[in-house]
């Protein structure tokens, strides 16, 4: 059977999103020796707005997944620290050096120790920079930094499969996209694997929606294959009596258009199709801005409510780039 070729891949804000639902269990699993200075007790504060400020003004360009998280340490020595840390992408011969600037600059803004982490998620097996300075007439200023890197992770992925923690997961996820970029139906049987895991590992509700957010942006299937894993989800959640993924929109829309397709309503299966898809996107953009830009008044909410597809869209494609609402809504 021939299928579609497999969509381009995203791997931007799933990887925020995750980082910042399980940031204990990302430092766990990625940097456990880090972990286990921290004290969870004291809880951690994302500080994302501020690292913002900084990128703007360092004008280091786009961005990949990057944030700033604010923690207690056990040892007494600092009340709190800043821990900023980078996921990475492709291969980029400035990282290093970003990596020293975000780090001296926060220091220079906050007067506090910066622990900077990166995670290497690119398709380089020997590019692993994990550090960057210079010395000049005597006075020496390096930066050495832990880094995760995902490739090494690829002779553990039966092991991850059967790890509880959920980067165990994200990582598998990532891995088996890369395999997977031109084999949609090897794709489509390792996200099928992956999502029953989620239920597998007993997790909460939000937690399993959280992580299907992820597996299903980061491997995204043609519409045949997508068809036939949410018939799978229908058969997994059956068996396991969770309700849980099949509950959310995207799945009542499909219903609606196959409705639609069976009485013969082709005219109102479109309009169903427009109008299904039109909300998810506003149900997506809003939660977006608000996590990015805060509450969201009304005129804003207005605009959203009243907006088209198009329109929708471009608005998606600013929100990593965009400072402010503005920007994101900018007509020129």
């Amino acid at each position: 059977m021939t299928h579609q070729p497999t969509p381009a891949d995203h791997y931007d804000s799933p990887w925020k999103d995750v980082l910042e639902h399980a940031f204990p269990e990302f430092m766990d699993f990625y940097f456990p020796a880090a972990h286990v200075e921290i004290d969870w007790t004291k809880g951690h504060e994302f500080k994302n707005t501020e690292l913002r400020q900084v990128v703007r003004d360092a004008e280091l360009g786009k961005r990949f997944a990057d944030t700033l998280v604010q923690v207690t340490l056990k040892n007494g020595t600092q009340k709190w620290i800043y821990i900023h840390i980078e996921v990475q992408g492709e291969r980029d011969t400035d990282f290093a050096q970003r990596m020293f600037t975000y780090n001296y600059r926060l220091y220079d803004r906050y007067h506090r120790p910066i622990a900077s982490l990166a995670v290497l998620a690119d398709q380089d097996a020997e590019w692993k920079p994990d550090h960057f300075g210079f010395e000049v007439l005597g006075c020496r200023h390096t930066l050495d930094f832990p880094v995760a890197k995902l490739l090494e992770y690829t002779i553990e992925l039966d092991d991850l499969q059967a790890n509880p923690n959920p980067f165990a997961i994200v990582t598998a996820a990532h891995l088996r996209t890369r395999q997977t970029r031109h084999d949609p139906e090897a794709r489509y049987h390792a996200k099928r694997t992956l999502v029953w895991l989620l239920y597998r590992h007993g997790w909460d509700r939000q937690r399993i929606l959280d992580l299907f957010a992820v597996l299903d942006w980061m491997m995204r299937l043609p519409e045949g294959l997508e068809q036939r894993l949410w018939q799978d989800i229908e058969s997994i959640e059956g068996e396991t009596k969770m309700r849980y993924v099949t509950s959310i929109e995207r799945l009542a829309t499909k219903r609606g258009v196959e409705l639609g397709v069976q009485q013969g309503m082709q005219k109102g299966m479109q309009q169903g199709m427009q109008q299904g898809e039109r909300n998810k996107a506003i149900a997506i953009l809003t939660r977006h801005l608000t996590k990015r830009f805060g509450p969201l008044s009304d005129a804003t909410r207005q605009r959203l409510d009243t907006a088209t597809l198009d329109q929708l869209d471009t608005w998606a494609d600013r929100i990593l780039d965009a400072d402010s609402l503005d920007a994101v809504f900018d007509e020129n």
